[in-house]
């Protein structure tokens, strides 16, 4: 039986759809993702930490679900809105249903809801704050849904003032109180959930074809002729929210990686005496991660090779000196135009994120560049071994080409190898 479900906007606007997933009422900030595929690896992006995620695309869930795919052990969202939902998914790995996975953790989910319109709201005024009302059609478990519910009503009625009742609901006090980057210690090493080994890491690449290449330039077909770059190179991977498929991309390559905290600090990272430090990706306001700015200054002077994904493309200008904005509604999909400024060349790139980067820093180069808005995407600096970018090279579910992206940190760490040696 269908039951009724609300989307509550901060700017009043109120959507009615069915629900699915969990029920009861839950607060995020309603961001829209445009990929078309790979809805799995959103669900468990931790970058998506506590966010409301709106899927643009109409018919989400058609593959089912399927745990390796997963880019972290559990889901991070804390709504999930979409047009229509598959209830006879049809794939020869599926394990069961999107409706089925968000009630295992408790993930409120609303469709047959008009997702364009809302998307265009959140275009034009912003990403903001909702309250997602989902009945189970029980009234006993009902109570504060039909509570909240009966309060929207009636203050709409009434024209009383959104804002006034925005407070009843703790629509923004709830969010206020909860800091992101407070709470990227519990997204972090999420990924390491569903680690896998170097071996299994290629082999599922070689399925299909997203492997390294040879020293010859042609595509690895065995892990030894994958890893001819990273075979005794230690890496320590800072993790603030980093997606499962990083450190797949790191293994594949002949890396060892080692995974810190997010909490872990400059000697922390030194004392496992890494060739190279790679700072991943996350959620939240990069401004709010104050001891982890201090500690990545730290990192800069000892002169190891660093090479910084997402969050941490912001973290690492932000410690350089330069400043950060928060995006109008963000950059979220796999379809992401970014235009390489040395060769002209231009990479559809998978993107997750709400900030960016909005002055160079001084001794910094602009590498890569949103072809979109112009925003700063890629950074190479001058007075350390540094290199970031906006978007996700390791992405699973977006175009293999920004991938070379790695090869460039191999020639940074064999370029400072050499010059230690020298």
């Amino acid at each position: 039986m269908d039951t009724k479900a609300y989307i509550v906007l901060a700017n009043g606007q109120v959507f009615e759809g069915k629900s699915f997933g969990a029920t009861g009422c839950v607060t995020g900030e309603v961001v829209f993702t445009t990929s078309m595929t790979g809805y799995l690896e959103t669900l468990t992006d931790p970058s998506y930490h506590r966010q409301i995620v709106l899927q643009t695309f109409p018919l989400i869930g058609n593959y089912g679900v399927i745990p390796q795919d997963f880019e972290s052990g559990k889901i991070h969202p804390a709504g999930y809105i979409v047009r229509e939902w598959c209830a006879t998914p049809s794939n020869f790995r599926c394990q069961g249903t999107i409706d089925q996975l968000l009630k295992s953790q408790g993930i409120v989910g609303v469709y047959d809801v008009d997702t364009r319109a809302l998307t265009k709201i959140i275009r034009q005024q912003g990403s903001m704050n909702a309250r997602l009302i989902s009945f189970s059609g029980d009234k006993e478990k009902d109570v504060q849904a039909a509570e909240e519910l009966a309060s929207v009503q009636y203050s709409l009625t009434k024209n009383s003032g959104f804002v006034a009742h925005a407070s009843n609901i703790r629509l923004f006090e709830e969010l206020a109180n909860h800091k992101l980057a407070k709470a990227s210690l519990s997204v972090s090493k999420s990924a390491e959930q569903v680690a896998k080994s170097a071996t299994q890491a290629f082999q599922e690449a070689l399925s299909y074809k997203a492997v390294p290449l040879t020293s010859e330039g042609k595509l690895a077909t065995t892990l030894e002729q994958a890893s001819w770059r990273g075979t005794g190179k230690k890496i320590t991977l800072w993790d603030f929210g980093s997606r499962a498929t990083l450190k797949k991309e790191l293994l594949k390559r002949g890396f060892e990686v080692q995974v810190l905290a997010a909490d872990s600090s400059c000697d922390d990272i030194m004392d496992s005496c890494p060739d190279g430090i790679v700072i991943s990706n996350g959620p939240g306001n990069p401004e709010e991660y104050t001891a982890a700015i201090s500690e990545i200054s730290n990192l800069i002077e000892t002169g190891v090779p660093i090479f910084a994904i997402g969050l941490g493309h912001l973290l690492l200008a932000l410690a350089t000196g330069a400043k950060t904005k928060k995006l109008l509604y963000g950059h979220r999909g796999s379809s992401q135009p970014v235009k390489e400024l040395s060769t002209g060349k231009v990479y559809i790139t998978s993107q997750n994120t709400g900030y960016v980067v909005e002055s160079l820093p001084e001794n910094a180069e602009l590498s890569f560049k949103n072809c979109h808005d112009g925003s700063y995407e890629g950074i190479v600096y001058k007075d350390f071994p540094g290199i970031s970018v906006q978007f996700q090279p390791e992405s699973a579910h977006a175009p293999l080409e920004s991938r070379t992206i790695f090869d460039s940190f191999f020639d940074l760490i064999d370029a400072v190898k050499q010059l230690q040696n020298a």
